[in-house]
């Protein structure tokens, strides 16, 4: 099996890390990483990643944005939305816009692990 490809989008360094450990422990391959939703968009379109793991809550370009600007770039991408909790309104505007899942912080290994390989297959 192929690995797959993963871009992680993130303002915050510790969760990138934190996912960065995850996904690798679990045998994903992390491409890049990006800090705001613009260099999120610019990246994907760079390395072309089989998902994406993407922040809501980001300076200069939030999330769903971001997402946004993917999917019309790739109608296929696959996204799945990183949120803390309480963010149902975003979770709802980025689900119409074409997110594929959503991840909760704090991150459940298990619950990301089943939601990749789901996506992935």
């Amino acid at each position: 099996m192929a690995e797959v490809k993963i871009l992680i989008v993130d303002d915050s360094r510790t969760s990138k890390r934190i996912l960065r450990n995850l996904l690798e422990n679990q045998g994903y391959e992390v491409v890049a990483e990006a800090a705001d939703g613009e260099e999120g968009y610019a990246k994907y379109q760079e390395v072309k990643p089989d998902l994406v793991t993407m922040d809501i809550t980001m300076p200069k370009m939030d999330g769903i944005e971001s997402l946004t600007l993917i999917k019309q770039f790739d109608p296929a991408a696959k996204v799945v939305m990183i949120t803390a909790a309480g963010q149902k309104e975003k979770m709802v505007e980025a689900l119409k816009r074409g997110a594929d899942e959503f991840i909760t912080k704090p991150f459940d290994p298990e619950e990301v692990s089943s939601i990749i390989k789901r996506l992935t297959q």
